[in-house]
């Protein structure tokens, strides 16, 4: 009965750190670009677009096309680098597979 007793304490506690993680994560941003900086985009934690910034020198000799690419590569890259943040955190908190001595 104390070992399932462990695993539900265990399972709390790691719930606990699993919400302090997503609340932390929310408040940090990555901010990627493409094109040579012409497009900016800011994303929170959570993968929320916060900005996207459209330097105007983008607008001169280009397309809609080529324009729509570079934001979808910014858009893109920012998904990707929250997405390997979140990872990152979440190896923190997975549990030793090795049970603790008692």
């Amino acid at each position: 009965m104390a070992d399932i007793q462990q695993l539900f304490q265990l399972g709390q506690q790691m719930q606990g750190r699993l919400q302090q993680i997503q609340s932390e994560l929310a408040h940090r941003t990555v901010e990627t670009s493409a094109g040579g900086g012409l497009v900016r985009v800011t994303a929170d934690g959570r993968g929320t677009i916060r900005a996207i910034t459209i330097d105007p020198a983008a607008f001169e000799g280009r397309d809609a096309e080529l324009l729509s690419d570079l934001v979808l590569s910014a858009v893109a890259d920012a998904q990707r680098r929250i997405a390997e943040l979140v990872q990152a955190e979440m190896r923190k908190i997975q549990p030793s597979p090795w049970p603790s001595p008692l």
